[in-house]
């Protein structure tokens, strides 16, 4: 780690995380799940930093409890990418933590709490693209007509009805109010990353697992209570409860495979686009801000193609057969 040289000292060790997340919700309003994760990412930076500066102080002048983060380099910024890569984490997630880094100094130079940024130019190491998981169709048609027997399933199925007939994420369905919901237009509006709003339409299952249960919620619901899923408590439900029911569900119903509120939202555009071929309009529903990312799931869709194609046609069986 270079030497601070005359750098200006600022009071406080490694100041200026909690200001850059109330910075992240008060002005730029993101979410407080991404708030999270930007605070999580910045605070394991941080600890790394700390252990590098307990081993070695940045300058020979101070106590390594003096450092800041001014005082730090691209070369320790690439340390901390081989250091993720070293604990197993892929290409995407230290992406994931450069931008976090990146945005961060961009808020600190704002502050006057540093001169560079020293994480600009540095790239995380490629991975293989992963694709997401989805379930079969027919499947999943199974085990959403599944019986409910009691508010609590009731309450289940309408939210997993949201995941998979309007492609929703976990956040966003949580996050619902009953004011969001309109039974007459059969349509939901959904607040998204960065805040941002879509409306989204509701198919008849869904729509009937909502009027279901909305006739039961004044049961559990508490007074006052906006949310539009509630625990047993009246509350809020909350992001880990609802995957806890749906891994429930998906095994106490036979599902083939654990179930998660993601797979449900990628099996929604994996099955509307092999439907419709209309990449932009599945781009619209699932609230991405850039196509490419809704573009995966056309790889979907071509690994199914070609999984019919040798299965089914005869050059393609021949062409098996030979290499056996």
């Amino acid at each position: 780690m270079h030497s601070a040289g005359n750098k200006p000292r600022h009071t406080g060790l490694f100041q200026g995380v909690d200001g850059f997340i109330r910075h992240l919700a008060s002005e730029k309003r993101l979410s407080p799940l991404t708030c999270e994760h930007y605070q999580r990412d910045l605070l394991r930076l941080q600890r790394w930093l700390q252990e590098c500066c307990q081993q070695q102080p940045i300058d020979q002048s101070q106590e390594p409890s003096e450092a800041r983060w001014q005082n730090f380099s691209s070369h320790d910024i690439r340390r901390y990418v081989a250091h993720l890569s070293r604990v197993g984490l892929n290409g995407r997630s230290i992406a994931r933590h450069l931008s976090a880094i990146r945005r961060f100094y961009h808020y600190l130079l704002r502050e006057g709490l540093a001169e560079n940024s020293p994480a600009e130019g540095i790239r995380a190491p490629k991975s293989g693209r992963r694709l997401p998981v989805v379930a079969d169709v027919d499947q999943l048609t199974h085990l959403l007509d599944a019986q409910a027997d009691d508010p609590l399933e009731l309450r289940d199925v309408c939210i997993f009805e949201l995941l998979y007939s309007a492609g929703v994420r976990l956040a966003e369905v949580a996050a619902l109010d009953l004011g969001t919901v309109d039974l007459a237009a059969a349509q939901v509006k959904v607040t998204g990353k960065a805040n941002k709003q879509r409306v989204l339409p509701i198919g008849r299952p869904a729509l009937a697992a909502l009027q279901a249960w909305l006739a039961v919620r004044p049961e559990l619901a508490g007074s006052g209570q906006q949310a539009l899923f509630v625990s047993r408590r009246g509350d809020r439900l909350s992001h880990r409860s609802i995957q806890v029911r749906l891994a429930r569900w998906g095994l106490v119903k036979g599902a083939d495979q654990k179930l998660h509120p993601h797979m449900l939202r990628h099996s929604f555009a994996s099955h509307l686009l092999e439907s419709s071929g209309d990449l932009r309009a599945v781009q619209e529903l699932l609230g991405h801000a850039d196509i490419a990312t809704t573009q995966v799931y056309t790889h979907l869709n071509f690994q199914h193609l070609a999984s019919v194609y040798d299965q089914s046609h005869p050059r393609a069986k021949r062409r098996r057969i030979n290499h056996e």
